[in-house]
C-alpha cells in the first residue's frame, strides 16, 4: 500500500500524488471500500482508485534511475520496424506503452523518432498511429521525469539532450 504524499505513476493519467487514503462510498459501491485519493500532477481534477484496483501502479522511478536510463538512451537497440507489418508494430507499441516501463517507452520513442527522421528525409510523415504512439510515450515519460527532476515538462527533453552531450 502507498503512503499519503508519495508520487506514483497510474494508468493513463500519468505521474499523480497520493493526497488521501479513505474509505468512500462511491455509485453504490460497497461501504468501507478504500480508495486512494490522487492528484494527477499534469492535468487538473482528482481521481478516487480503489486500493485493489486492476489499474496500473508503481512508484515513480528515483533520481538515480533517470539518470541511468538517460545514459542508456544511446544504446537503445531499435525495434526493426521493416520485419513486422504496421498492424504488428502498433500492437507491439501498445504492449510496451501498456508496461509503463520506463525503457519501454524510451525505445518507442527512439524507434519511432528515427522513423519520423527517415520519413521527413523521403518527404514524408509518420502514419498518424505512430506519431500517436511517440506523442503518448515521450508524455509519460516526461511527466515522470519532470516530477523526479524537479523541472517543467517542456523542459525534459532539453535536460536529456544535454545530460547525454557530457
Amino acid at each position: 500500500m502507498y503512503k499519503i504524499g508519495e508520487f506514483i505513476v497510474y494508468g493513463n493519467e500519468g505521474v499523480c500524488r497520493i493526497d488521501n487514503i479513505s474509505e468512500l462510498s462511491i455509485g453504490g459501491s460497497s461501504k468501507g471500500k478504500t480508495y486512494y485519493t490522487l492528484k494527477p500532477m499534469h492535468d487538473n481534477g482528482t481521481v478516487f482508485a480503489p486500493i485493489d484496483t486492476n489499474v496500473f501502479m508503481r512508484p515513480i522511478v528515483s533520481y538515480e534511475e533517470v539518470h541511468k536510463l538517460i545514459e542508456q538512451i544511446p544504446s537503445i537497440k531499435e525495434i526493426n520496424h521493416d520485419e513486422k507489418s504496421v498492424r504488428e508494430s502498433q500492437e507491439y507499441y501498445k504492449q510496451l506503452l501498456k508496461s509503463h516501463d520506463c525503457m519501454n517507452l524510451l525505445t518507442v520513442m527512439v524507434t519511432l523518432k528515427d522513423k519520423k527522421n527517415i520519413a521527413t528525409n523521403n518527404g514524408k510523415k509518420l502514419n498518424q498511429m505512430d506519431d500517436k504512439f511517440m506523442r503518448t510515450a515521450k508524455s509519460l515519460i516526461d511527466d515522470e521525469f519532470s516530477i523526479v527532476l524537479g523541472i517543467e515538462k517542456e523542459d525534459v527533453e532539453l535536460y536529456i539532450d544535454d545530460n547525454l552531450k557530457k
